[in-house]
């Protein structure tokens, strides 16, 4: 464009060098006299084809606008206040709808501005020619399309000449710097444009397509749609077309066919002139997509019906959108009362009237389609159909603006004159008063301009219904002004549809899932689900909870993991619970039985403070199945510390003091007389107080390293489900740690099986040698099977429950174990044999050792022996008839030294 100044020069220099004799004027426009003249310029006809420069006449575009101007002029120049003494002119052309055309016209308008050089004209007589010279045109009113505005502005800013435009729309000229001579009464495209994207986010719409005349007020309205809705975001344009210059009818049916290829975007934005809307609304019936596609229509189609005519049921449900107006009354009188008698100064109106009546006023009219003559008593609005077009409010607010800017510069420059001075020259002093004039407009809305030449945004939005409850025809459903105001319980949609139908590329997605956007088409996605432990955190996003949390059910945000312990009425507990009772219920019947016959043979035998001893350890491995099962707090957490260990600690301590003593006694006896060291019962004491006190060290360091408390852990049950996930309330002790609890304990269970083992040649008439042994070796199977099932289950989400009930019941066992091996027997004979309970006679310790050696040797070779010689030896001072010899019974008091 920036070359286009100099192209313009020298067609105007071109015009110039025309035959002067011949007089430039366009063969078909009207002219009017006055003291001022107004340029008009209307698409009166079609764009023209097959090299034809125009077409079939626009009846409402055309005629009703150019007619519009006719009407101002008239009321203005018989207004005694606007303009007194001043009275307008026009000349008036036809720009055929097309820019190239519409150029070649407007060139009209600045001949009077043109210098000429006549001197080498003569005429036949050789006399100098006598010129009319032009009217010299103040202001233009027009063009109707942008394209068309544009090129004519281009021209016009050269001579200074001032344009308002009643209908072009482009946002591009509201460039002030390329087009400061351009003004306009109807707001530009990118309030339109912003009204549009308002409506379709009203509609929840997201996914469009976009088709656009070729040529500036199509493509920039679209390029405006465009701009905004990426401005504004959350709009796709899935489609954007053009519709060529020069188009044929499968132009119309490849667009249709290209927007069918994106078929969820059922919304499609319309720029484009009237012949392409008929274009575009055929194609879609040729193609039997009547009613799906949902047509938002921008000024140029409105709320007119030429461009429906014929297409009413592929029209419906289109929302239009156009400049706020008003029905201007009086033009409808004035039209309506206009015939061919009294409108001869428009040299079109007798084609109108054939196209408007469909009837030939005379044998050579173009015509065709009709054989019928025009009567010319014919009447607009009784013989035809009539309704006032769209932009006739605006033609007539574009002539009031020059008609008040000449009025006030009237009024400033040539005060004590009247009429027209000579001040009252120069295009640039003429847009300053256009500029600043400040009028209510023919709808009774105000007329303003703002720096750029812009008229405010200003719309009233239809829709295109037809149901039998009402006449077919454009409903009023909204306006927009700054802002949308829509009427949606208004609308009606093709095909009956009671809701809005949808226009987007994917369904939003469900609760808890989140969009995957498709790369470059932000309007469409993919749902993923926010799976294990996370939630939606927003549309795009999911995220984990916190490790003390989990997705609620909906996967909108997290809820606390519930918190579980192992109950009482669990049935993990109810077994160890009811063993540990019988436990103890039975270790306190044998301590209670030990106490009541503490002084009898079989108790002192037995060793009593290392028994009680025992009795304890035993109790406490009962205890400790309540200490693990019980809620944990700070205190049970400590008592579990104590007693994990503490209750076996103190049971095999004992039990490994006593076969010490037996073993030690034995192999003293191997080599001497005399008794070994530290057998007596205060040694014994002694011995197992100081096996006791590494373990209770151990913990008092472990308290001091790790104070006891408790803690929630959420990893030991997070399932693959967060639904089935739990926070088990445990105390703060690891499996490790309860290993090393019970490692000691272990270590004296394993050398008190060692001992065992070492003393297994003690004959059975000896103290507790095989018992004890018998007691190891049950345990230690206990153990070992313990050991593979509390660490096999460390992953299992039973974990608590299992560890715990495996460790009580092997605690449970092993101390039932020694109480049934140890204790009942001898409870048994003290309470069902009390006759056995006496006491035997006394041997020395030589005797003793001499027997039990005699015995151990005896015991190596078995079958050389007659059966039950060996302990005929050994039992050779027993009386036979003694009842103790008849039940193959020894005193312990064998033993006592």
């Amino acid at each position: 464009m920036a070359c286009f100044p100099w192209r313009v020069f020298w067609i105007i220099q071109a015009l110039a060098d025309v035959t002067l004799s011949q007089e430039i004027y366009a063969p078909h426009s009207i002219r009017i006299e006055g003291d001022l003249t107004l340029g008009g310029l209307f698409p009166v006809h079609a764009r023209g084809v097959s090299g034809e420069p125009c077409g079939d006449i626009k009846k409402e575009n055309g005629i009703h606008r150019l007619e519009a101007m006719m009407y101002a002029l008239d009321q203005i120049n018989s207004d005694d206040e606007l303009l007194p003494n001043i009275v307008l002119g026009a000349r008036v052309l036809d720009t055929c709808s097309r820019d190239t055309y519409a150029l070649e016209q407007s060139l009209t308008f600045v001949q009077a501005l043109i210098q000429k050089d006549t001197s080498d004209v003569r005429c036949t007589n050789g006399e100098p020619p006598v010129f009319v010279k032009p009217e010299k045109v103040v202001g233009v009113i027009g063009a109707s399309a942008s394209s068309v505005s544009i090129m004519v502005a281009n021209i016009l800013r050269l001579f200074q000449i001032p344009q308002i435009s009643y209908a072009s729309t482009a946002p591009e000229l509201s460039d002030d710097r390329r087009y400061d001579f351009f003004s306009r009464v109807v707001p530009p495209d990118s309030f339109q444009a912003q009204a549009m994207v308002d409506i379709v986010k009203a509609m929840g719409w997201n996914y469009v397509s976009t088709v656009a005349s070729e040529g500036s007020y199509g493509e920039k309205g679209v390029e405006a749609f465009m701009q905004i809705s990426r401005e504004a975001g959350g709009i796709c344009i899935a489609q954007s077309l053009k519709i060529p210059h020069d188009h044929k009818q499968a132009d119309f049916d490849k667009i249709i066919r290209q927007l069918l290829e994106t078929r969820y975007a059922r919304a499609v934005i319309i720029f484009a002139y009237d012949e392409d809307i008929r274009g575009i609304l055929n194609a879609s019936k040729r193609a039997d997509q009547v009613g799906h596609f949902l047509w938002i229509g921008s000024d140029s189609w409105g709320a007119k019906y030429s461009p429906i005519q014929g297409l009413e049921d592929a029209a419906v449900g289109a929302i239009t959108i156009l400049p706020k107006r008003a029905t201007v009354e009086g033009f409808d009188i004035y039209f309506t009362s206009r015939t061919l008698e009294n409108n001869r100064r428009n040299v079109w109106f007798a084609e109108f009237w054939e196209e408007n009546f469909n009837c030939k006023l005379m044998s050579s009219s173009k015509k065709e389609d009709t054989s019928r003559k025009c009567t010319g008593q014919e009447r607009i609005g009784t013989d035809s159909k009539y309704e006032q077009e769209g932009k006739v409010q605006f033609v007539i607010d574009a002539v009031y603006a020059i008609a008040h800017a000449l009025h006030n510069m009237q009024k400033d420059l040539c005060p004590n004159q009247s009429g027209v001075c000579p001040e009252m020259t120069g295009g640039k002093k003429l847009l300053k008063y256009i500029r600043s004039v400040s009028f209510n407009g023919s709808a009774d809305t105000s007329v303003t301009f703002n720096r750029n030449g812009d008229a405010p945004g200003r719309y009233d939005l239809f829709q295109y219904q037809m149901n039998i409850n009402s006449t077919p025809g454009y409903k009023v459903i909204g306006q927009w002004t700054e802002s949308l105001q829509l009427n949606i319980e208004d609308m009606q949609w093709p095909s009956g549809e009671l809701e809005i139908p949808s226009s987007v590329c994917s369904l939003p997605c469900k609760t808890g899932q989140r969009k995957k956007v498709v790369k470059g088409v932000p309007c469409c996605w993919h749902c993923e689900p926010c799976d294990g432990y996370q939630y939606q955190y927003d549309e795009t996003s999911c995220r984990l909870c916190a490790y003390n949390m989990r997705p609620n059910t909906n996967r909108t945000g997290c809820q606390p993991i519930p918190i579980v312990k192992l109950e009482w009425h669990s049935p993990w507990a109810v077994i160890p619970v009811f063993l540990a009772m019988l436990g103890i219920i039975a270790t306190i019947f044998v301590m209670a039985t030990f106490v009541r016959y503490n002084d009898t043979p079989i108790v002192r035998a037995s060793g009593r403070e290392l028994s009680y001893v025992l009795l304890t350890g035993i109790f406490l491995c009962y205890i400790i199945t309540f200490v693990m099962i019980a809620t944990p707090d700070m205190a049970v957490c400590s008592f579990r510390r104590i007693f994990l260990g503490l209750g076996m600690c103190i049971s095999y301590a004992a039990l490994l003091t006593k076969t010490n003593r037996i073993y030690r006694i034995f192999e003293e006896g191997k080599r001497s007389v005399s008794p070994p060291k530290l057998i007596s019962p205060t040694s014994q004491l002694a011995i197992t107080s100081s096996l006791i006190s590494f373990q209770l060290l151990g913990v008092l360091i472990w308290f001091g390293v790790d104070p006891p408390n408790t803690i929630i852990d959420y990893d030991e049950q997070k399932t693959i489900n967060p639904d089935r996930a739990q926070g088990v309330l445990k105390c703060d002790i690891t499996d490790l740690q309860i290993i090393c609890s019970l490692g000691y304990s272990i270590l004296l269970m394993v050398t008190c099986t060692v001992y065992a083992i070492k003393t297994r040649g003690v004959p059975e008439n000896f103290n507790e040698a095989k018992p004890i042994g018998f007691t190891m070796y049950t345990t230690c199977i206990v153990w070992l099977a313990f050991i593979p099932i509390f660490f096999g289950t460390a992953q299992s989400a039973e974990k608590l429950y299992i560890q715990t009930t495996t460790l009580t019941i092997s605690m449970n066992l092993s101390a039932s174990v020694a109480l049934g091996m140890l204790y009942m027997p001898k409870v048994y004979v003290i309470i069902f044999h009390p006759e056995l309970n006496v006491q035997k006679r006394k041997r020395s310790f030589k005797a003793v050792v001499t027997a039990a050696t005699m015995s151990s040797r005896l015991s190596h070779k078995p079958s050389d022996r007659p059966n039950g010689e060996a302990k005929t030896e050994l039992c050779e001072n027993v009386d036979p008839n003694s009842p103790a010899a008849k039940k193959k019974y020894v005193s312990y008091n064998d033993l006592v030294i």
